[in-house]
């Protein structure tokens, strides 16, 4: 049996950025197990896993196009800093979640101002090379 549309797999996978340095992976804990076709995982993961049999390992990159996209300049927002709570400690590169209607989102702190904080809504992954190692364990 080969992956196919439709088809429910677990893997495990380990991705990395060029310089080799390891941004996820799933060792040590559950694999991660999605329905292909369903948009679950980014398009460049997707295709690789595509045609392949349980027990394969493979290793590819995921283009920036294929993966979170560039990133878009008109999701750097400047916010006044009133609206941050006063005892909240803000580092550049720290990572904030926020919760819309029902969605989260995150945003990273680029820069902080006297008076204004400027967040960088692009997912982090933006506008990167991610290379991935993974192995198909189980086709369901």
């Amino acid at each position: 049996m080969v992956v196919s549309v439709g088809s429910t797999v677990k893997i495990h996978y380990k991705g990395t950025f060029d310089d080799g340095t390891v941004f996820d992976e799933s060792a040590n804990r559950a694999p991660l197990e999605f329905t292909v076709g369903t948009g679950k995982v980014i398009p460049g993961f997707e295709k690789n896993v595509l045609g392949m049999e349980q027990g394969q390992k493979k290793q590819f990159t995921v283009a920036p196009k294929d993966g979170y996209g560039e990133p878009k300049a008109e999701l750097l927002i400047d916010l006044p800093r009133t609206k941050f709570p006063q005892n909240m400690e803000l580092k550049p590169g720290m990572v904030l979640t926020f919760k819309k209607d029902e969605t989260h989102l995150m945003a990273t702190v680029r820069n902080i101002g006297k008076d204004s904080v400027q967040l960088d809504m692009n997912h982090p992954l933006a506008g990167k090379n991610l290379n991935f190692e993974i192995e198909v364990l189980a086709i369901l």
